[in-house]
């Protein structure tokens, strides 16, 4: 065994994975989408199994709340006001120097999601809303890219595996997505991080299971656990792919890929607070802004995002122009707070 793989001793013992199956971890490259309560858990979990590359793509900073159930987060990550993809790949270079990480602050929507997903072996789902997961089941089901689905709210959890042309897509079980004030979400009915860590970890030996090839084992259910009422559920869903007519995998129409479906603003899962993103993307001079801003209300940044306080709203902006607005769920509200404090 060369000596770079005996890091991984006591998973090679392991029969199913053996010293072939740690060559092909170390030759795979992940995409993890969102690096929150699921993705961080799944970031540790593959990069200390060894996997060869990994990029990390998150929207949002690290903040005092997250730290209950976010693993690879501490305060200091809260007072540096740092984006999670960096705060978390800088924690992951510490554990593991031989895994190849990149992290993206972006926001992922139809102008950049097939981009981020190029060259991907696996994409794993840490995300928090309907929306991306549409783009990211376009994205993939269009370049072939097999991916994980995984979420969970309260207590309760649910996964599954999408493999393109063999198994039901993301759409053909969630034909559209639910209504605003229809499903709960982390800010409604909170969320516990027994089940995130769960669900992270069920994501994560899937993924271990297709990169090392044994894909005999993969699950080919959806799962459902509730960990306070003790239930776990398989669903067999095989049949859908082949009932229904899919616009995406059957059909492949990719609507939310085309923006005939979604939007550039959205409301955050577990947050009193909206996300604009740009159609035209600008970089924005925060140097300049801030020096605006002061005269109005309190202002901080550094070269990840700027920071404005203004009455009970805060306004957290990114060098690429998306913003998110603390402070309300109404979406004019947070139209109005851009256009007068940013700029349309």
């Amino acid at each position: 065994m060369q000596a770079n793989l005996n890091r991984y001793s006591r998973q090679i013992l392991f029969s199913e994975i053996g010293e072939q199956g740690q060559r092909k971890l170390r030759d795979s490259k992940v995409v993890l989408a969102g690096c929150g309560a699921l993705g961080t858990v799944i970031a540790n979990s593959l990069v200390r199994a060894g996997i060869g590359e990994l990029k990390i793509i998150d929207r949002d900073f690290v903040e005092l709340n997250n730290l209950q159930r976010q693993i690879l987060f501490d305060e200091e990550d809260v007072k540096r006001n740092i984006p999670k993809a960096i705060a978390a790949v800088e924690k992951l270079k510490k554990i593991n120097s031989q895994v190849k990480l990149e992290a993206v602050v972006a926001d992922v929507n139809f102008t950049n999601v097939e981009a981020l997903v190029e060259g991907a072996k696996l994409l794993v789902d840490g995300t928090d809303n309907f929306e991306v997961r549409f783009l990211l089941n376009d994205a993939c089901v269009k370049a072939d890219i097999p991916w994980i689905y995984g979420s969970c709210v309260g207590s309760y959890g649910l996964t599954m595996n999408i493999i393109p042309g063999k198994t039901p897509c993301f759409r053909c079980l969630f034909e559209t997505a639910p209504l605003p004030g229809m499903a709960p979400t982390c800010d409604t009915a909170g969320v516990i991080n027994p089940i995130v860590n769960i669900i992270a970890a069920i994501e994560t030996a899937e993924a271990i299971k297709y990169l090392t090839g044994k894909f005999e084992a993969l699950n080919k259910d959806l799962i459902t656990i509730d960990i306070w009422e003790g239930s776990f559920e398989k669903f067999n869903i095989a049949d859908r792919r082949d009932k229904f007519d899919c616009p995406c995998c059957k059909q492949r129409k990719f609507e939310f890929l085309e923006a005939k479906q979604g939007s550039s603003i959205t409301s955050l899962c577990g947050r009193n607070a909206v996300q604009i993103t740009q159609k035209s993307i600008g970089r924005v001079d925060f140097q300049e802004l801030a020096e605006r801003l002061k005269k109005s209300g309190e202002v901080t940044f550094n070269k990840y995002l700027l920071k404005f306080s203004i009455d009970q709203y805060e306004i957290s902006l990114f060098p690429d122009s998306r913003a998110i607005i603390k402070g309300t769920n109404d979406f004019s509200v947070a139209r109005g707070l851009y256009a007068k404090y940013i700029g349309t």
